[in-house]
């Protein structure tokens, strides 16, 4: 039986940190006391572009050709290319055909955008998992997420300030004939909260006739434990019907926008502290590649391992949520 699994996963961040002190300060002239702000939200430092010559590309850039090197591959061995992010530097021609010649990747490829905001790379993987699964002639894919955040923050508004941080991942799936790979996903949509986050805020169309600035983002305070229902369900329905329990699953990588929300979950489901991967300490929010960075970094500190179960979930402005099961 074919399978997808993960050959390889990397990351690349901005390389300046930036402490919670720096944001302290900052809203403090402004009047407002943000440290239980960022205590709820589980910030304590977050990699951010200081430069003109980085963005959502370059990153991308980076994380590819680092994931490439790690599983001896080069671009020419890659059938199947996805650019996920929400900060996308090129709109025509694709961010895709950038990081194509980056890589040197060679001419029967299919590659393309995605945006599905922050779960745009999750749905990525499933959908490069499927068409794989469905194609005969795909044996390698590159899926990249990669969004420059802190390029669209407000200084002005906390949540979109001081939560930000710039990064990219990339992951290399691959055929295999081993027991190990994609399980299954699932997703829940709720439009009527399409209002809340916006950018531009008045739309491309007004912003390019001057009718609007359109120099960050439009975020609408809203109570983000208002999506944990819909966790709580996808959980159980996926894994009911791929007859697996919330035991069974050895490490959660979960979005990593709110670290209440994650202890949230941990209580509902009661999920011990070591089965739950947070980075969103050191990296702040990262959008789209939040669920991968959390992979990669698990990874590395040697807590997953092949033959490990693994839940991903986040969730996409609007409101989109995702949730897949992978076997590492």
């Amino acid at each position: 039986m074919t399978n997808i699994k993960i050959k390889a996963i990397d990351v690349y961040h901005a390389q300046k940190t930036v402490p919670n002190e720096f944001y302290y300060d900052h809203f403090e002239k402004q009047g407002q006391n943000i440290v239980h702000f960022l205590e709820i939200m589980g910030r304590e430092n977050r990699f951010v572009i200081d430069n003109e010559e980085e963005n959502s590309i370059t990153m991308a850039v980076e994380a590819s050709k680092q994931v490439l090197k790690k599983a001896g591959l080069t671009g020419n061995d890659i059938d199947m290319l996805v650019f996920s992010t929400q900060v996308p530097e090129q709109t025509c021609p694709t961010n895709a055909i950038f990081l194509h010649h980056a890589i040197q990747g060679k001419k029967d490829m299919v590659i393309y955008d995605m945006n599905a905001n922050c779960a745009g790379m999750t749905i990525a993987v499933e959908q490069a998992s499927r068409y794989m699964l469905s194609n005969p002639h795909v044996k390698t894919a590159l899926v990249v997420g990669s969004d420059y955040l802190s390029l669209l923050a407000n200084p002005d508004d906390v949540m979109t300030y001081a939560n930000f941080g710039d990064a990219s991942s990339a992951i290399i799936l691959e055929k295999t004939d081993e027991q190990s790979g994609f399980i299954d996903a699932m997703f829940e949509v709720d439009s009527g909260n399409r209002g809340n986050i916006l950018f531009p805020e008045k739309g491309l169309s007004n912003t390019l006739k001057g009718k609007d600035k359109g120099d960050s983002m439009r975020w609408l305070p809203f109570d983000g434990a208002m999506s944990l229902p819909y966790v709580y369900e996808m959980f159980e329905k996926i894994l009911k019907r791929n007859n697996m329990t919330i035991q069974d699953i050895d490490h959660f990588c979960l979005s990593q926008f709110a670290h209440v929300n994650i202890k949230k979950i941990q209580e509902r489901f009661d999920i011990p502290d070591e089965k739950i991967i947070y980075v969103g300490d050191r990296y702040g929010y990262t959008g789209t590649s939040s669920p991968f960075v959390a992979l990669y970094e698990g990874i590395e500190a040697g807590k997953i391992n092949r033959g490990d179960n693994l839940l991903f979930w986040t969730i996409g402005g609007g409101h989109e949520f995702v949730t897949m099961l992978f076997k590492y």
